[in-house]
């Protein structure tokens, strides 16, 4: 293997793809299609005892219908645990943004900013009104965190800060619901390794 195609192959695994021919292509990189953290049984149980508390509010409130979203959530949360996300290509285009075969034009968006799910990096890509269209696009690394804030911010408005929606407040309340597994205080056995934390 060359000196060139080991660069290349090193760029790939940092979550950067080689340049390729399309002109039209400014940066590029893979990556998850979500933010994703394998989950053991006790975040499971977690979510079964919080369905539990709620099936029986709502039961006693006499709305008996709304077990069935209720439920639904936690299936929803279930297949989200155990099925980790396909890896996807993002591209800045001089067009616009293509992540997961959408493509978003920049004369639609926004503002963008980061946030950390997860433990994982994410950008946060957001369309005019009144729509207010969100984007999340998982960033392997601080390398391309720097290149995506050089090529996002001569287009669009960088939000350091952001100034977030009820929605946007109500995803990051629920991230925040769930019990972190690092943080428990059920003791590892001796003989197990120390988890290593995930880096972004």
């Amino acid at each position: 293997m060359t000196f060139t195609q080991q660069k290349g192959y090193n760029n790939f695994m940092d979550g950067q793809i080689p340049e390729k021919n399309n002109p039209q292509t400014i940066y590029a990189w893979k990556a998850p299609l979500r933010p994703y953290k394998k989950r053991s049984a006790i975040i499971m149980r977690f979510y079964v005892a919080v369905c539990f508390l709620l099936s029986i509010i709502v039961f006693f409130l006499g709305d008996k219908i709304l077990l069935i979203p209720v439920w639904a959530i936690l299936f929803l949360f279930y297949i989200l645990t155990i099925t980790p996300p396909p890896e996807v290509e993002n591209k800045i285009t001089k067009f616009g943004v293509e992540t997961a075969g959408i493509t978003m034009r920049w004369e639609a968006l926004s503002h963008f900013y980061f946030n950390r799910r997860l433990g994982f990096l994410v950008v946060i890509i957001v369309s005019h009104a009144p729509y207010f269209y969100h984007a999340y696009m998982v960033v392997p690394n601080e390398d391309v965190k720097k290149r995506l804030l050089e090529i996002l911010s001569n287009h669009i408005i960088y939000q350091e800060k952001p100034q977030k929606t009820f929605t946007d407040k109500m995803v990051d309340w629920a991230f925040n619901l769930v019990p972190d597994e690092e943080d428990s205080s059920i003791k590892q056995p001796f003989f197990s390794a120390k988890p290593q934390p995930i880096s972004p």
